[in-house]
């Protein structure tokens, strides 16, 4: 797979996830009550809240190990911008 592909993946991934994540967070936030109600599972869509925890949890852990991927793969770049951001001159660089 070359760079590009490879990048577009990661990118993908990070916004699904990044979805997920947010859906589920105002679905937890906004929906379902904070609280238990007496001998019964909270339920939005048929999925309880302790599942929603669990997917917005998980979800948040894959975000977390793709975003430091994608970090690692753009390190010249972060590198290159910081340098022509903090120096006085011009600076070009060649990012591969």
């Amino acid at each position: 797979m070359n760079r590009m592909k490879l990048n577009y993946s990661i990118d993908l991934i990070l916004t699904v996830l990044f979805l997920i994540i947010a859906i589920t967070g105002f679905v937890m936030l906004f929906v379902i009550p904070s609280g238990v109600p007496r001998g019964r599972y909270q339920e939005y869509l048929g999925i309880t809240k302790a599942t929603w925890t669990l997917i917005h949890n998980r979800s948040a852990i894959l975000m977390t190990v793709f975003t430091g991927l994608h970090l690692v793969l753009h390190k010249q770049w972060i590198l290159c911008a910081t340098k022509s951001i903090f120096k006085k001159q011009d600076s070009e660089c060649t990012i591969d």
